[in-house]
């Protein structure tokens, strides 16, 4: 058996969110976040859960680091609370909301970890959705103001930075569907607030070039999956390509090439009318970027269905193994997904920042949680990874989602993506076999092959 050896300076780390792991909801000045009213709207989390209390980070935040450093993570991808900062997503800043980022970055260096700041993870200022949310041009100022501010008061301590986490999931989930916060259920909406989320980004790297100190970077995460047609069919090879157009070049095009796809422009021009583009708009979303996140969970299968307005596809699921989620457990496409970004993008640097799966954990009566097939899933992804680095991939870090069992949005508690399980009636924490192995990995640099 041979060893899949990382680089000395690969950076090996875990994350989370704000929203999911801190609770506080309404602690030290903290305004309400659309996560904490859409979460009281009956039916819309499993159980009715909500994020008030998650896993008490907030309180419990030294304990995390520190085992954090027995599992001998170099970084820790966090999220900053935005209404935290600014109660009402604007004006002057909380600064007990300022301190406890403070102190948390403190506590990580102390430790010997890397920090790396998300500052959008999808928990937006209620008061700014009530002034129409991503859906209005000035949620993109107030964004760089607040990304200003976060950059001023860490940016002597903190060295990477990410503007936004899944822009996809924020715009389509939150106001295309109405699953995710705020929950609204009109793609004209979504598209409007994608385009406005990536100016935000674009304006806030802007922003962090003015401000930041010499050898910091930025980038921002996307969710990105490899899209498969079901078959040869012409026609599932088109609609493979359609959505993948709406789910990744719709989203990367943008960033790197300055342009939305012209296919996709015209599929939402024909569906919602033309979305209002302004060529300066482009230019500001296209300001270089240092890094890529990606964060991957799966692979994209899909299949023409003309009934399927107005994108013409439907997804399928794949004959392998599903997690809890009930995604498909496929590796490959980590491969593939890496080698296609290295070979049309070329960003100058890419991290895995998010990866990872949830399984129907149980704590065992000697206090253990058997994960193998997290272990498993974790590992052949790590393969891949390798394999697509040696191929070309300039990946410089791996982040494992998540550090810690949390509160999984519309799932609530249902769902446990964490290497260390947390007991909702307790709020004890108690590592997984997963976390011990990932340890080793650390540890050793590497997995086997």
């Amino acid at each position: 058996m041979s060893f899949c050896k990382f680089p000395d300076d690969f950076l090996w780390g875990a994350a989370s969110s704000s929203c999911q792991i801190e609770g506080a909801a309404f602690e030290d000045g903290k305004g309400e976040s659309i996560w904490d009213r859409f979460s009281h709207i009956p039916g819309k989390i499993v159980e009715d859960h909500t994020p008030a209390i998650a896993c008490d980070h907030y309180h419990r935040f030294a304990e995390d680091v520190a085992l954090m450093k027995s599992l001998k993570l170099g970084a820790y991808r966090f999220s900053i609370a935005w209404p935290r900062i600014f109660p009402d997503g604007k004006g002057g800043p909380n600064r007990r909301g300022l301190d406890f980022y403070e102190r948390l970055v403190d506590e990580l260096l102390e430790a010997g970890i890397e920090p790396m700041a998300t500052l959008y993870h999808w928990d937006l200022p209620q008061s700014l959705e009530d002034r129409g949310g991503w859906t209005a041009r000035d949620t993109a100022k107030y964004f760089t103001d607040y990304a200003a501010c976060m950059f001023e008061a860490l940016g002597d301590r903190v060295d990477f930075w990410i503007t936004h986490n899944e822009p996809w999931v924020a715009a389509t989930l939150g106001y295309g569907t109405g699953e995710h916060a705020p929950g609204i259920s009109h793609m004209p909406s979504a598209l409007t607030a994608a385009h406005n989320i990536l100016i935000s980004h674009g304006s806030a790297v802007g922003a962090f070039r003015e401000l930041s100190r010499k050898g910091s970077q930025i980038g921002i995460t996307l969710n990105m999956s490899p899209v498969y047609p079901a078959s040869s069919d012409e026609r599932d090879i088109l609609a493979a390509k359609r959505w993948d157009g709406c789910l990744n070049r719709w989203y990367a095009d943008p960033v790197f090439l300055g342009s939305y796809p012209e296919d996709i422009m015209e599929l939402y021009s024909g569906a919602y009318g033309s979305p209002d583009v302004d060529p300066e708009d482009m230019r500001i979303i296209a300001t270089p970027i240092d890094f890529l996140g990606v964060n991957y969970y799966s692979r994209a299968l899909v299949k023409a269905d003309p009934e399927a307005k107005p994108l013409g596809l439907s997804s399928l699921n794949g004959d392998r193994p599903q997690t809890a989620m009930g995604w498909e457990v496929y590796p490959e496409g980590l491969y593939d997904l890496l080698l296609r970004i290295q070979e049309d993008y070329a960003p100058p640097a890419i991290f895995i920042t998010e990866n990872g799966a949830a399984y129907d954990d149980q704590l065992e009566l000697d206090g253990s949680v058997n994960d193998d097939e997290r272990r498993n899933y974790v590992h052949a992804h790590l393969v891949q990874l390798h394999e697509a680095m040696e191929d070309g991939a300039k990946v410089r870090g791996y982040f494992l989602w998540s550090i810690l069992d949390n509160f999984e949005w519309a799932f609530g508690y249902s769902r446990r993506f964490g290497i260390i399980y947390v007991d909702y009636n307790t709020l004890a924490r108690i590592p997984k076999e997963s976390a011990k192995w990932y340890r080793n990995v650390i540890q050793s640099g590497g997995v086997s092959c």
